[in-house]
This record gives C-alpha cells, structure tokens and sequence, in this order.
C-alpha cells in the first residue's frame, strides 16, 4: 500500500509539472504600496495626506479637494508587475477612475478604466508593470473629493530592490530595536499643554561655499553654494568627530550641530539672513511623551534640489510656503514684497527614525513623516522634528531671486546632528517631554514656574 501510494503521489506530482502547476508557480503576491512615498493632485487638509492611504490603517485617509479631476501616486521604489489593486474607500468615493503606472511618474499607462465605481472595497484585478501606480479620479461619487482609507497595490517586486546595506548605510551603534510606535493620547493637563518645543538660535557660520558633506563628502566645490549655521567648522570632510571638535555660532554652545541650506541670490548676489535664525525642535507626533533625543551623527536631507512646484506644496514638511508681508502660500517666489519686509521660509523635517542607520544612500530613507500624529511600524523611534524657519532681507521686485538650487520649490536643508549628548537630552526632557514651549534656555515665559534646563550661559548647571 505505502509504495503504490508513493508512487500515485509520484504521479500527480509530474503532471501537475507537466500541466505547469508546480514547475511554473510563480512569486507570491505581496503587499507593495505600504509604507511607500505618497504623493496626491491636492490634500483636503492637514489631516488627509496622502502617505495615510499607505500607511496600513484604517483609521487614517487621503482626501482630496472638491474638484475633478484628483489622484493619488505611491512610488514602489523598484519596477513591479502588479496584479491587484485594492481601494478603501471613506464616504466620499470615484465613480469614475482609472489605474495607470509609469516607469518614471510622467508618462502614465492605463492598466484599468472604469465609470460604475461603487465605492466601500473595491479589488481589482490588473496586469501591468511599473514603479509608479496612481488612482486617477475623473468623476466623484458624491459631492465632496476622494477619500480613501487604503490603496493597496500588490504583485511580485523588481528583481533589484533596493539594498539594505553596503555603501551609503551608516550604521547605529548600538542600534535601537523593540520599539513600538506610540498611540497613545497624553492626558489633559492644567494649565493646558499647548506646546511641546524649544528653540536653537544659530546665526549664518559659513556662507557661499559649494560644498556639502551628505551628500557629496569628501568632494569639496561638487555642490551647488550652501549657506551654513551652527557648526563653524562644516566642509566638504566634515565628520561627526571634526563637528564635535568645532565651534558654533548658536546661541547654545553645546548644540556643535551642522546646518546648511541653498544660497538665495537676488540677481548674482547672494543675500544672507541677519541675525540668530530660529531652528526648532519640536514634537511631529501626538504623544510628546515618547520624542527621544537624536542619536549623535545622525543626518538627513529634508524636502529636494529637484523637487517640483507640485511636490514642494503637497511635501509633508510644507507649512505655508514663503511669505513675505500679507503675501502667504507662495510655493514659487512672489513677484514682490512690500518694501522693508522680508522673505520667509518654514519647513518640517521627518520625525521618525529606523533605529537602525544614522544614514543611508538617498539620505532619506532612514527617516519618515509621523502619519496623523503617530510614527510608521518601519521608522518607530520618534525623534524631534526640526523645523527652519528662515528669513532673508530681500523685499520689493522679486524677479531675480533665486536659489542657488533654482527655483523657490527647490528649498531644502541638511541637518548633522552634533549637539552635546546630555545638553540635548536636557531641552528634549524638559521642553518637548515636559509639554513646554521652550526659548534655547529651556525657559517656558508662559510656566515660568518649571524652570529652565540651562543656566544663564545656556549651559547644564
């Protein structure tokens, strides 16, 4: 009995390979789109982007303006065969919409087209390839915009997906590992918790020098003019150990940290901030509780040199644009401001860090946005969020400013952490975890009963 079952079972199996089942199995279809970069024709609100359709809940969503038509992009990261898109949708869904895919997110093909869009959750099967995969809505299903809770895209990776190690990757030591992101709401308190930040004040250190130690180290003149602050010492070889040694022009003398910036020019004449600069240091997620202090060495490149109008607007770290007078919103350079008043500039940084590289090849990939106030499971270690908030002296015709990146939607900045450990883990305790809104003392004018985290000379007592 065992050796006639054997060899039924011999023979099943060599049909099923000559019928093709077991001999031309194929990848496993998996999951693609979560926790991928986003992108989206238009946000509701501040509380819709795009990046919480691929976020993996449900207690999250995109939402679009109310207008035809709106779509939303995740970029995979690799070239895929796709074979299944799943949509979520929230209230407001497409009657009308298409799949498409592009090898490079300009050149768009259709690889699904329908107009009896029903909304709740749709699963669609497809056939296509490409890095790209976007949800073009051509017609609402109600009166508002579209609102998804998920947009799932599954298929079988590209054969080359990125690394996880190798040049490029520089590793934690010692990493952080079992972190779990907080969701956890902090309890009301009295007086009321309205901030939980403190500030950097840093002046201009180095200006108009082409040199860039991320992204271009040890290659001084390969990068378009910088303007610098904080760390006097920044060039092109810089490392975490020359920062440490170096001076700083920030107001704190324990925050050695390397901060850098595109040259603005109005014409062929670069045009520098005057004055301490305000850099904070906030929390990016609702529980202000769980921000723990960067790691020394950490760095990163917040926003793109290459990005478009439309990125730079819909970019996670976009606050309000530049602004100058009542003039508010500008995502390219007003044509002018109001004589005597001065150009602004706010940014965010990314928040969220992987725990494991201080950096890696794209200088990016190591940190993320929080998502609706909550870190992703793949970047769980909540860091505070960095935001510049710059002013340049330039004001009426504005038609030859520029950076020297280009246009005003090529703003970014480099961050190179090298504050003082124990003067950093101070401010981040008292002023972020401690619910404060911190001046670069550590000093809540506002609760001045709490005290400062520095003393008189912005040192630990």
């Amino acid at each position: 009995m065992r050796s006639r079952t054997a060899a039924t079972a011999a023979l099943v199996l060599l049909a099923s390979l000559l019928a093709g089942g077991v001999g031309s199995a194929q990848a496993a279809e998996t999951l693609l789109s979560q926790g991928r970069p986003a992108l989206a024709s238009s946000v509701e609100n501040g509380e819709a982007p795009a990046v919480a359709a691929v976020d993996g809940r449900t207690d999250t969503r995109w939402g679009s303006q109310w207008s035809d038509p709106q779509w939303l992009r995740v970029d995979l990261g690799a070239t895929s065969n796709i074979s299944r898109v799943v949509l979520r949708w929230e209230t407001a869904y497409a009657r009308a919409y298409q799949i498409q895919t592009s090898a490079d997110g300009a050149a768009w093909t259709t690889i699904y087209s329908t107009t009896t869009g029903a909304g709740g959750t749709e699963t669609v099967t497809v056939t296509g390839s490409g890095r790209y995969v976007r949800m073009y809505g051509t017609q609402r299903g109600t009166t508002y915009g579209y609102s998804l809770y998920e947009f799932q895209v599954y298929g079988a990776a590209g054969t080359t997906p990125p690394p996880t190690g190798g040049p490029g990757y520089v590793p934690a030591n010692p990493p952080v590992t079992g972190v779990v992101p907080s969701t956890a709401t902090p309890p009301a308190t009295n007086p009321p918790t309205t901030h939980h930040e403190f500030q950097a004040n840093c002046s201009v250190s180095r200006s108009n020098l082409p040199d860039d130690p991320i992204v271009f180290p040890n290659l001084p003149g390969a990068s378009h003019s910088h303007t610098f602050m904080g760390n006097t010492t920044t060039n092109a070889n810089t490392t975490l150990a020359s920062l440490q040694a170096g001076s700083t022009s920030c107001i704190t003398p324990g925050d050695k940290t390397g901060y850098w910036m595109p040259t603005l020019y109005r014409g062929d004449t670069a045009v520098q901030p005057v004055g301490r600069q305000v850099i904070y240091y906030k929390s990016g997620v609702i529980d202000y509780r769980s921000v723990r202090p960067a790691p020394p060495g950490l760095r990163y490149v917040v926003g793109s040199p290459s990005a478009t109008l439309e990125e730079f607007r819909n970019s996670p770290g976009a606050v309000e644009g530049w602004e100058c007078g009542d003039s508010v919103r500008n995502w390219d350079f007003p044509a002018s401001c109001p004589a005597g008043s001065q150009l602004n500039i706010r940014f965010q940084a990314p928040s969220c860090w992987d725990g494991r590289y201080l950096d890696t090849p794209d200088h990016k990939s190591h940190m993320a946005y929080p998502v609706i106030g909550v870190c992703p499971t793949s970047h769980p270690v909540a860091v505070p969020m960095i935001e510049f908030k710059m002013a340049f002296p330039v004001s009426g015709d504005m038609t030859t400013v520029r950076l020297a990146s280009g246009r005003a939607y090529s703003f970014h900045y480099d961050f190179y952490n090298a504050w003082d450990a124990p003067t950093l883990a101070a401010l981040v305790g008292h002023c972020i975890n401690g619910g404060l809104q911190c001046d670069p003392r550590g000093f809540d004018q506002y609760k001045p009963e709490r005290g400062a985290a520095l003393n008189q000379n912005y040192e630990l007592p």
